[in-house]
């Protein structure tokens, strides 16, 4: 129940690889359902129990349903299943089953863990210890949010704090890359938001590994026998040196406790991702399996989960136009991204189109995002992406627009943004939310309009 969702997706394709029948609902078809459903998982898009729910899954004794907290509980399709006596559970319940199972690298923080995860993931994979990853964001290297190794011990897991939903995870090495305060509509304010870090600190097996950011507010309750590290770009246990830039490339040494790997050519070379991938070579590190050279080899070429800052459009010369895609959703994401752009343009002019994401989040961050927003030469606000929620009243993009100090600022329609774009001349362009404006981007590069 959410099939579409990129997280319930992995555990589609989890249970597809071990031959198990998949059927599955969402309320929207999308080029992941497309691709769930050439892989052999049978997904419907009406919340219609008679179309929706295959014959073979109308067994209460051989089917389980997983749902994530997307689907509202007024949903026919998942009224039959509880109504009928199924065992029905959350997505992050199965997640939990899977890391008790395994030695499980678990990625968590407001912001950073899907490329962290990422990166762990690919680096793992190429090394001779493998894994099995479920991941928030599709690898531009595999084209799949999920890596399949039988053989492995290890899973890599994107740690989600939304709806508590790590606090079903065991990890084997726990990171914490952020506790910026989100998610308020379900942890109320900053103090409960650290305390649901706490308690994810708290399930880290006896014999494994904590992995903070330097500076954080959280206060960790490891259980005994959890060995604590910390780490940063610059400094903590785990830390890059020799940062080096040049022709479009960021070289760096990562240092850990005993060692170092010399000269890691990073494959997305945003400078937020030297950060990154130490929270991701510290992790593999810890497992003992990490492989030294194969692990400078693949941070080399990974290529990113799609909607990482992504790039669409990027012309050379000193003129050359460039657009870039981005997941960013929480104002802290939003001004590195921004800051990020800035740093490879700095005598460019950015444009940024961004389509904040939940009322509650817009409500709680607006200042924050205005700030965030004002770094930019040029802002376009579309209509604030519902999701899961129901409108709030007076909560809308205007409460941002109105705080942004930026001069040239515009509210605008989704269905407006293409020839908002295409008649203003833009230098680089940068799209940013969790909703749906990266369906328009391949719209906006001028080759494809």
């Amino acid at each position: 129940m959410g099939a579409g969702g990129i997280g319930m997706a992995a555990l589609e394709r989890y249970y597809l690889a071990k031959g198990m029948p998949v059927a599955g609902y969402d309320h929207a078809r999308s080029e992941l359902t497309d691709n769930l459903e050439k892989e052999g998982a049978s997904i419907c898009f009406k919340d219609d129990v008679d179309k929706a729910i295959p014959a073979a899954f109308r067994d209460k004794d051989t089917t389980l349903v997983v749902y994530t907290p997307a689907i509202p509980a007024s949903n026919r399709v998942l009224s039959y299943f509880r109504e009928g006596g199924f065992k029905v559970v959350k997505r992050a319940a199965i997640l939990g089953e899977i890391t008790r199972g395994s030695k499980a690298l678990c990625f968590s923080g407001t912001h950073g863990k899907t490329t962290t995860s990422s990166m762990a993931a690919h680096i793992m994979h190429n090394c001779k210890c493998g894994c099995n990853a479920f991941l928030g964001g599709v690898l531009r290297n595999y084209n799949s949010n999920y890596l399949l190794d039988p053989k492995s011990e290890y899973s890599v897991v994107e740690a989600d704090e939304f709806d508590r939903s790590f606090h079903h995870l065991t990890p084997y090495v726990a990171v914490v890359t952020a506790t910026d305060p989100d998610h308020l509509d379900i942890y109320g304010d900053e103090e409960g938001y650290l305390e649901g870090f706490a308690r994810f600190t708290e399930l880290i097996r006896p014999d494994g590994f904590l992995i903070l950011h330097t500076g954080l507010k959280l206060t960790p309750r490891p259980v005994k026998g959890v060995k604590t590290y910390t780490y940063s770009k610059e400094k903590g246990d785990f830390h890059a040196e020799n940062i080096r830039h040049g022709n479009g490339e960021i070289h760096f040494d990562f240092v850990y406790p005993g060692g170092r790997i010399n000269d890691i050519n990073l494959g997305v070379p945003v400078e937020i991702n030297v950060e990154n991938a130490v929270a991701a070579l510290a992790a593999c590190q810890l497992t003992g399996d990490m492989d030294p050279e194969r692990a400078r080899k693949a941070i080399g070429t990974f290529m990113g989960p799609k909607r990482r800052f992504e790039f669409h459009l990027k012309e050379s010369g000193a003129d050359g136009r460039a657009i870039i895609d981005d997941y960013a959703h929480h104002p802290d994401e939003l001004r590195a991204s921004i800051m990020s752009v800035k740093a490879l343009y700095p005598h460019r002019k950015l444009t940024v189109a961004f389509q904040p994401h939940l009322f509650t989040r817009t409500r709680d961050f607006h200042r924050e995002f205005a700030e965030a927003l004002s770094l930019a030469d040029n802002v376009i606000l579309l209509p604030i992406y519902p999701a899961r929620e129901e409108a709030i009243p007076g909560v809308t993009s205007e409460i941002i627009h109105d705080l942004v100090t930026t001069e040239k600022k515009l509210l605008k329609k989704r269905e407006d943004l293409i020839d908002t774009v295409k008649n203003s001349n833009f230098e680089i362009l940068l799209t940013a939310g969790a909703g749906d404006i990266a369906e328009l981007v391949d719209q906006l590069v001028p080759e494809k309009q």
